[in-house]
């Protein structure tokens, strides 16, 4: 019953939110009024439907006055909405391609100036995290989770270069987002429901500008490290550290675990 009540909940309310979101843009031609819509509106539905109680620490650590990325592990697909409400800041997400064409969801992250990332060609993904870039340099925060895809076990998975060649680009702040309880609440692929807490605590903004130019592993195992450490505080399952970068084309796979395979 629960499952059958999120899914309705999520097929009737994403669509209305969607229109509220576009309302949003229309009349006050500003972008940034639809993340309030997903923020104030889409979300909260999103998570009392699955029975989830969000709890969030070190929100002091959230400057909305400065731009800003934020990388976060990622275990469901319910982290979308947690995240849009733990973090009280105008971000966009950095998303797979393919959740351009996911009705309504989908359509709002690309009309909302959301960024999508086709990491299949090396180029386009370049391409997308230059357009990153420039809404970083025009004042906007971004949000990305590095993992690149969701953690079937809850583990920290090896984390892509890419989004931190980004943050050294750029040289704003990079702030860790640790998630914990939302695979239990909804398992990655899975639509069954367990109600259950989401507790996610956001770290203190790490300095990128302590870090040589192309030190982009430097800087995702320093990421990483925070993320573990809050994992096992929040009462998660952590990850290895030695597993910090992730192989080239790869998800979920270290490039040191590639290399002795091979």
């Amino acid at each position: 019953m629960r499952k059958l009540f999120c899914v309705v909940t999520a097929g009737v309310w994403s669509p209305i939110s969607f229109v509220l979101a576009i309302l949003a843009m229309v009349l006050t031609l500003r972008p940034a009024n639809s993340v309030w819509v997903a923020r104030k509106i889409w979300s909260p539905v999103l998570l009392w439907a699955g029975g989830a109680k969000l709890e969030v620490l070190g929100q002091e650590n959230v400057d909305p006055n400065r731009a800003t990325i934020y990388v976060a592990n990622h275990q469901s697909t319910i982290d979308i909405p947690a995240h849009f409400m733990a973090v009280p800041v105008s971000f966009r997400y950095v998303a797979k391609s393919q959740l351009k064409w996911v009705p309504f969801i989908g359509w709002y992250l690309a009309l909302a100036g959301h960024v999508f990332v086709n990491r299949s060609n090396r180029s386009k993904a370049i391409a997308s995290l230059d357009v990153a870039a420039a809404k970083i340099r025009a004042g906007t925060s971004i949000f990305l989770y590095p993992e690149g895809t969701r953690s079937p076990d809850g583990r920290i998975l090896p984390f892509k270069k890419g989004p931190f060649a980004l943050a050294l680009k750029a040289r704003v702040p990079i702030c860790p987002v640790t998630i914990e309880g939302s695979g239990d609440l909804m398992p990655k692929d899975s639509w069954n429901i367990t109600p259950g807490p989401i507790r996610v605590k956001i770290g203190k903004p790490i300095d990128t500008t302590g870090f040589a130019e192309n030190d982009r592993e430097g800087l995702a195992r320093a990421v990483r490290e925070v993320i573990i450490a809050d994992s096992l505080l929040l009462g998660g399952k952590g990850g290895d550290p030695e597993d910090s970068v992730a192989a080239a084309g790869l998800e979920g796979i270290s490039a040191a675990r590639a290399t002795s395979t091979n």
